[in-house]
């Protein structure tokens, strides 16, 4: 695929749009993958770059462990929102753009970082790209913070919601005893459909010592915090403005006759890599 045949998924764009609910209802990283990543990278002074920051879910943790950090967000209402977020953390910068228009200038990084984006990026450029910001040794950290419904019943009921509904996928499309105990094993017994990256990492053969890791947590989230979730996701996003509203109502009232609330596994799954 050429530069110019890419196709930027509309589903990508949609985020700015629901900017607060996003910030207020998406789940963050765990915070030990956080310490993987940092001594993984060993930075030593070096900068990092994150690309598709959102509203600073990953930017921030890295953030609070002094880490200088450029951030590059492809919509200027999720960047405002990550500038807010990030206000008191003086060595970070945020630039508004996207990732494949971006350009590093003479700067080179020590860590490259997306958190829930590696798969909104072209796939014919994005390892090009990351290979010509890093510095020679810098490491790559991609993370996703995939999710499964503890309670088989609810699951159940949530997913005829969506069929109803239309909702392509949710964070309740999965059942949390279907997840295998490896990153990348997602909850339809293969890996995540968007393509778990170490086999196409190892095919550029610019990168080495891969390494997958794998943290899970059990979370409750209330009915109010989990409709903001889903609010901001893009299957949602994406539906006519009250076909989305009833969904998500529908949603609401089984959660509050169901106790109020949704147990999900949490899991953050984190691939790293280190350019030759």
């Amino acid at each position: 695929m050429s530069t110019e045949e890419h196709v930027q998924d509309p589903r990508a764009l949609v985020f700015g749009q629901a900017a607060e609910e996003y910030d207020a209802g998406r789940s963050g990283y765990a915070a030990e993958l956080v310490d993987e990543v940092l001594g993984y990278a060993a930075l030593d002074g070096l900068t990092a770059l994150e690309a598709g920051a959102g509203t600073g879910k990953a930017s921030v943790l890295f953030a609070e462990r002094d880490v200088p950090l450029v951030c590059v967000e492809p919509d200027p209402q999720m960047a405002e929102v990550l500038r807010r977020n990030t206000a008191g953390h003086p060595r970070v910068s945020v630039e508004v753009s996207g990732f494949e228009q971006w350009q590093p200038g003479d700067r080179r990084f020590g860590l490259f970082l997306a958190a829930t984006c590696w798969h909104w990026f072209d796939p014919a450029r994005r390892w090009d790209l990351v290979h010509a910001a890093l510095a020679p040794g810098g490491a790559v950290a991609l993370l996703w913070n995939p999710h499964g419904v503890l309670d088989p019943d609810l699951h159940a009921e949530l997913g005829e919601i969506d069929r109803r509904y239309e909702v392509a996928s949710s964070p309740h499309a999965a059942l949390a005893a279907d997840y295998g105990d490896q990153a990348g094993y997602w909850a339809d017994g293969d890996e995540d459909p968007s393509g778990w990256p170490e086999a196409e990492c190892r095919q550029d053969g610019r990168f080495t010592d891969l390494r997958s890791l794998r943290h899970g947590v059990q979370v409750q989230y209330d009915t109010e915090r989990y409709l903001s979730m889903l609010a901001s996701i893009s299957s949602y996003r994406v539906l006519p403005a009250e076909q989305r509203e009833r969904a998500l109502a529908e949603t609401g009232r089984l959660l509050d006759a169901r106790g109020g609330g949704i147990g999900m596994l949490h899991l953050t799954d984190l691939f790293l890599a280190r350019r030759r």
